[in-house]
């Protein structure tokens, strides 16, 4: 692919990446290629899928052979950004903070090349020069190029206000902070492009703002643009990376790689196509044949977009295993799978039995309580081994396990785990 900020521009449009932005002409005239970021605060251990998007934005940036920076906030982290909050987040300590970052920087790794080449990607924390402003200094230098009464219009802000929910001052400084990011950025590294959600458009502005108020323009970096990317919503409106049972992260960590590659064998009919074109890499001309396919002829659709996007988070050769251990389920061939989640148990437990209930609450693997495995049984979504078991007094023992020393458990359709016997 060429060296040119137009191919990237294409592929955002055609994606269907762009929510708001700035001047896409003036970058598609005025520049070859472009130098552009985005944020992510350390607000956990990891990322899930509802920063796919801004993931995969930045992974296009670099195939089109311009440079991403990530900026990740250790410094922003510690004010924390009202943005579709309705109350104030949870104040972290430094060491929390600290290691949430280590936990996203193993994500972004999967997605973006750092090294020394003309696109080669930046990464920084924008704590490196946050945390050592002296306030007045800050205040006289930058405070006076921000209003008041503009920020007060701006939807961090005014939602807040309008629902007569607080807003505390710490939060109020975030969009300043994150302005003073771009401005940084751009002084250093010639940022030009600032990325981020639907919900970052009055912050990101205010970063251009201050740009141009501070004679940067002497410098060569005049033109400065904004692009947000919508808010991605399944079919029946459920946010991204949201699911009944918890977040759909990133890492195997916190969701096996199995369970990952179901949440997207489980797309909705309406959404397959548009997550093809947003979260995989595959060719709009052959995502553009799937369109026709209706009913049954979907599945082969929904398992591509299911191996793509895994390939990307967790590589080839476990993609293929939890594809694999898919086909199994449904041929109740029970292996000793190591994409699917997986608990230990000691084997003299089963001497007496165990109730089945127990069994699905192990370290939460699929049940979070008593009562939601009790729920699960009684209403018939429990199996054992591939075989539904409704009775909730119904105990496990040694002759439930398989060979390889495992016993099979699933919840529904969609979710299974194994039962080491060690």
């Amino acid at each position: 692919m060429s060296n040119n900020i137009k191919d990237f521009l294409e592929i955002l449009i055609s994606r269907g990446f762009i929510h708001q932005t700035t001047d896409l002409n003036d970058l598609k005239e005025n520049f070859d290629t472009i130098t552009g970021y985005t944020g992510f605060d350390c607000t956990a251990n990891c990322l899930h899928v509802g920063s796919l998007l801004q993931l995969m934005l930045l992974k296009w940036l670099q195939i089109t052979n311009n440079k991403p920076i990530v900026l990740i906030g250790g410094g922003t982290t510690k004010i924390g950004d009202p943005s579709g909050k309705d109350e104030t987040r949870k104040i972290l300590n430094e060491d929390t903070i600290n290691n949430n970052l280590l936990g996203i920087k193993e994500v972004i790794l999967k997605f973006i090349k750092f090294d020394d080449t003309k696109n080669g990607g930046i990464l920084v924390n924008n704590a490196d020069w946050l945390d050592g402003i002296k306030y007045i200094d800050f205040l006289r230098t930058f405070g006076r190029h921000f209003s008041v009464n503009r920020m007060l219009t701006f939807d961090s802000v005014k939602s807040r206000l309008d629902r007569e929910q607080n807003l505390s001052f710490l939060e109020f400084n975030y969009m300043i902070t994150q302005a003073y990011d771009y401005y940084y950025l751009n002084k250093k590294f010639g940022c030009n492009v600032q990325f981020g959600g639907s919900d970052q458009w009055g912050n990101i502005i205010n970063g251009i703002d201050l740009i141009k108020k501070t004679n940067l323009s002497d410098l060569g970096y005049k033109n400065v643009h904004a692009i947000t990317s919508p808010l991605i919503t399944t079919s029946n409106g459920q946010k991204m990376g949201k699911t009944a049972s918890g977040a759909i992260w990133l890492s195997e960590k916190y969701i096996s790689v199995f369970d990952f590659w179901q949440y997207w064998r489980n797309t909705t009919d309406e959404d397959v196509i548009k997550f093809l074109k947003l979260f995989t890499e595959i060719d709009l001309k052959e995502v553009k044949k799937l369109e026709s396919l209706k009913g049954e002829e979907l599945n082969e659709a929904k398992i591509l977009l299911a191996n793509s996007v895994t390939q990307i988070v967790h590589g080839k050769e476990k993609t293929k295993q939890a594809e694999k251990s898919s086909r199994s389920i449904l041929k109740n061939e029970f292996t000793d799978d190591d994409s699917l989640p997986k608990v230990s148990l000691q084997m003299n437990l089963l001497e007496e039995g165990i109730p089945l209930y127990k069994i699905f609450v192990l370290e939460k693997v699929l049940c979070k309580s008593n009562s939601e495995a009790r729920r699960l049984i009684e209403q018939g979504g429990a199996k054992l081994n591939g075989k539904k078991v409704d009775n909730f007094n119904y105990c496990v023992t040694k002759k439930d396990i398989l060979d390889h020393n495992i016993i099979y458990i699933s919840a529904g359709i969609k979710r299974h785990a194994i039962i080491k016997i060690i």
